[in-house]
C-alpha cells in the first residue's frame, strides 16, 4: 500500500500529518506492506501510482495556494475518484473540491467543482469545538476537534450526521462530504488517531 502524503510541508497545521501514521499502522496491522510517500509544490507524481491520497488543513492562505498548483492536476485526481481508490482531505483542504471559495474580503476563487457546494470565509471569529458525530457506516461515534471560520453550504448528502458541535454551517445537521472513496471533513484530531474504527474502515478499502 502506497500512501501519498500531498503538500505535507504546506498544509500541516494541527498535526494532522499523524492521519497518515495511524493509517499506515492499520494497513501494516492488516497484514499489508506500507509506505508513506510525501510529495509537494514541484514533484513529479501520478495519482495512479498511490493506492491512497491524504492532504491536512492548512492556512487560509496556504489553502488559495494549493487551489491554483492543483487546477493541472483536476482531471487526474478526478479519474482516481472515479476509480474507487480512497482518499481523505481533513480541515479546509476538502473546500478547494467545491465550487467556489469567498474569502473574508469577498474575492470568489473558482474550485475544483468535484461537488456543488459554496464555501464562504470570514475574518471576525473562528468556530471551535468538540465534536461528535456519526456516520451510517461505522458503529461507534467519531469524536474530534472543528477549527475554522468558513462556511460549506450546498453539501445535500454529508459525510457524517451532528450529534455534538459545528457542521458544515452554523446549525447544520451535517458534516462533510463524500464522493464513492473519497471522504472529507474537518474533523480534526487527528480524526484518524483519535477514532481507529475510522482509520481500520479506510485502511481496509481497495
Amino acid at each position: 500500500m502506497k500512501i501519498l502524503h500531498l503538500y505535507y510541508d504546506f498544509m500541516n497545521l494541527y498535526g494532522e500529518y499523524a492521519n497518515t501514521l495511524a493509517l499506515r499502522d492499520a494497513a501494516i496491522k492488516n497484514g499489508k506492506e506500507c509506505e508513506i510517500v510525501k510529495k509537494t509544490f514541484g514533484d513529479e507524481y501520478s495519482f495512479s501510482d498511490y493506492d491512497f491520497i491524504y492532504i491536512g488543513s492548512g492556512t487560509e492562505r496556504n489553502q488559495k495556494v494549493i487551489l491554483e498548483d492543483m487546477r493541472p492536476k483536476k482531471q487526474e485526481l478526478l479519474d482516481y475518484v472515479n476509480s474507487g481508490k480512497p482518499a481523505l482531505f481533513t480541515g479546509n483542504s476538502f473546500e478547494i473540491l467545491g465550487k467556489t471559495i469567498t474569502d473574508a474580503s469577498g474575492k470568489t476563487y473558482e474550485g475544483l467543482g468535484f461537488f456543488g457546494f459554496e464555501t464562504t470565509e470570514q475574518n471576525k471569529t473562528r468556530e471551535t469545538g468538540d465534536a461528535r458525530f456519526k456516520a451510517d457506516f461505522l458503529e461507534n461515534e467519531l469524536i474530534g476537534f472543528i477549527n475554522k471560520c468558513s462556511e460549506i453550504r450546498g453539501i445535500e448528502k454529508p459525510l457524517f450526521s451532528v450529534i455534538e458541535g459545528l457542521g458544515n454551517f452554523p446549525g447544520d445537521t451535517g458534516e462533510g462530504v463524500r464522493l464513492n472513496d473519497l471522504f472529507c471533513t474537518h474533523l480534526i484530531g487527528p480524526a484518524l488517531m483519535r477514532n481507529p474504527e475510522l482509520c481500520a474502515y479506510l485502511a481496509e478499502l481497495k
